[in-house]
């Protein structure tokens, strides 16, 4: 399957480039934006890169993954939103995971809405795929209106065994069958 690019009112969804690691690495190096993920802490450029390599080969090996997320106007990348397998929370799998990361300047402008849409409904329309969550730590309010707005509906708390911190589980309810 090929890659889809896809376009929104304001942003572009695509590929990752090599003129988005130092953008990522910022990103994933600001503690504000890092503190409800995983442990909190922030990450190195290297470890950066590690994770964007760790995006390309989900598409390679499940056909879908996190998009890059590029401002239409600007060009330049502002995080990320996609799918992807939660491998870190083994009590949900086989589910596959809606999510998003990004850069604080981009922050309460709808980004992250305006591009989770626009990839759940890729992943549920295009792919047919029928169990999708979304994942936050407990706290990160923020996320959780994301969710609300993308229809999600509160599914569990449980803890990250990757962290030891306590996670609010969203899951999108299922299409009844007639």
């Amino acid at each position: 399957m090929t890659r889809p690019e896809i376009e929104t009112a304001r942003l572009r969804l695509r590929g990752w480039r090599p003129e988005d690691h130092a953008p990522f690495a910022a990103l994933c190096a600001d503690p504000d934006v890092m503190r409800h993920i995983g442990s909190g802490a922030t990450r190195s450029p290297e470890e950066a890169a590690c994770a964007i390599r760790s995006f390309e080969r989900g598409w390679s090996t499940r056909g879908y993954g996190l998009f890059a997320v590029a401002d239409k106007r600007s060009g330049g990348l502002i995080g990320f939103a996609g799918l992807s397998s939660p491998q870190f929370l083994p009590e949900i799998l086989p589910s596959v995971e809606i999510g998003w990361r990004f850069a604080k300047a981009s922050w309460g402008r709808g980004y992250a809405t305006e591009a989770a849409s626009a990839a759940l409904a890729f992943g549920v329309t295009d792919l047919g795929i029928t169990d999708i969550v979304s994942i936050c730590q407990t706290g990160n309010a923020a996320s959780e209106r994301i969710m609300q707005k993308l229809g999600m509906r509160l599914d569990r708390r449980t803890i990250d065994p990757s962290c030891g911190r306590e996670v609010t589980v969203y899951r999108l309810p299922r299409p009844e069958r007639p």
